[in-house]
């Protein structure tokens, strides 16, 4: 990834020539044509920001520089393009990703309106969803661009592609980055002790982490085993098969697995492993109930959003947090009914110096804790607007707690031409240019 370093001494000497070339552009004569997606899409194989020069008043270039740069820091796979109104929207999204041929999350906003897709393997489509309609209600381009990207970023998978920072070495001034190495040199043993004491605090900081951390997962583990210790089956009752022994001795060796995997965790990422083996100790039995009663059995699904205590969920539901936007949530049958009944859904909450908060609401340390029962990338589309949300998305947090909670460790950027599955933008977006809701189709999957 570029370094601020190195992008400081090459802006000094791109800007200009970009600059005096937005205005010969904006200066020419005539009126203005329907963008041509192909140089829109080589822009941003070059950089993860375009503004259409007929657009230019909705970005001004120093925010549109700003807000690339905040991709680039992050090396994240994330597009903007902003087009004038009168830019055709008839599949726009998917013909921007076809040309474009990068696996990532496309956002485009065509004079008040803008929507958004992504590759399935970056974010899913219901996440994508959440994220539009969250930044719909921004006052101006600006906020509403930063809105989104601050978002995105928070909940992308994968990483920027190489070619925001290939190529465009020629010109450095070689002189002053050795000068700058040599500064870096004299003071090379200053920075070491400093490395050295922000390494014993960092240790420190995530061992109390882990302590917090921990007694919420012993309350996990200890819910599970009194799950077990009321479970009225025996292996050797009548009706019982090999295939229900077999669930029971999953469930089983789930339980002993997450206490063995607590017993050793040493940081607060360890114990995702730990809600991991919880979960599926829990689908074991949920397994085991369907063949005893006869029932077909069950797909596989994340636990209840509220409260992973509940068990798998049972269905996907409209959930608005306090002062937060609209999502759909995994909920159990219960909180199922309490949601359709008007009532609020019994809520997992932990201990934090201002009470008891949301395990959402409660900091970075519930990141791992919730990856582990919430893994297979829907964790950050839940999450959007939350504060565990904001925090994950941070590169603290990503040092300290590892950045696993995403979309199975996919490394997203990758320049894939046309060959991807259009069928995950559904149908690509801006379907025949009906903008419902302010975004164009609604966007979502490619």
């Amino acid at each position: 990834m570029r370094t601020p370093l190195f992008r400081g001494l090459m802006r000094s000497l791109i800007v200009p020539v970009v600059a005096a070339a937005a205005v010969l552009t904006a200066g020419a004569p005539g009126a203005h044509a329907a963008t041509d997606l192909s140089q829109v899409a080589e822009a941003l194989r070059e950089d993860p920001v375009y503004v259409d020069p007929a657009a230019s008043d909705q970005l001004s270039s120093a925010d549109a520089e700003a807000l690339a740069d905040k991709i680039k820091d992050a090396d994240k796979p994330v597009f903007v393009a902003v087009l004038p109104a009168d830019q055709p929207t008839q599949s726009l999204l998917l013909n921007l990703r076809t040309q474009t041929g990068v696996t990532g999350l496309y956002g485009v906003r065509v004079g008040e309106r803008f929507d958004a897709a992504a590759d399935a393997a970056v974010m899913p489509e219901q996440a994508v969803d959440n994220l539009v309609a969250s930044v719909q209600s921004a006052g101006d381009p600006k906020a509403q661009l930063n809105d989104f990207v601050d978002a995105a970023l928070r909940n992308v998978d994968g990483t920027a592609p190489a070619s925001w920072s290939d190529g465009g070495g020629e010109g450095v001034d070689v002189g002053g980055l050795i000068a700058a190495g040599a500064v870096l040199a004299a003071g090379g043993a200053g920075a070491y002790a400093l490395v050295r004491r922000n390494r014993r605090r960092h240790e420190a900081e995530q061992r109390a982490a882990l302590e917090k951390l921990r007694v919420v997962v012993d309350e996990d583990i200890t819910a599970f085993g009194e799950e077990l210790d009321r479970l009225d089956f025996h292996p050797a009752e009548p009706g019982a098969d090999d295939a229900m022994r077999a669930d029971y001795e999953r469930a089983l060796d789930s339980y002993e697995q997450a206490k063995r995997l607590m017993d050793g965790a040493r940081r607060p990422e360890d114990v995702k492993a730990v809600t991991q083996a919880l979960a599926d100790g829990r689908f074991s039995l949920t397994q085991l109930a369907a063949r005893r009663e006869h029932r077909p059995l069950p797909e596989r699904r994340p636990p209840c959003f509220f409260d992973p205590r509940h068990g798998p969920a049972v269905a996907d539901e409209t959930w608005t947090p306090p002062s937060g936007t609209a999502r759909e949530v995994p909920v159990c049958a219960a909180d199922r009914t309490r949601l359709a009944e008007g009532r609020d859904p019994v809520v997992r909450e932990v201990d934090t110096e201002y009470g008891r908060r949301p395990y959402w609401d409660a900091g970075p340390a519930y990141g791992p804790w919730a990856g582990g029962y919430f893994a297979g990338g829907i964790l950050p589309g839940l999450l959007i607007g939350t504060m565990l949300g904001s925090m994950m998305a941070a590169p603290a947090y990503a040092a300290d707690y590892g950045a696993g909670y995403g979309y199975g460790g996919y490394e997203g950027g990758d320049v894939s031409g046309a060959d991807f599955d259009s069928g995950d933008f559904d149908g690509g977006g801006f379907g025949g240019g009906d903008f419902g809701g302010g975004g164009f189709d609604g966007g979502g999957g490619f």
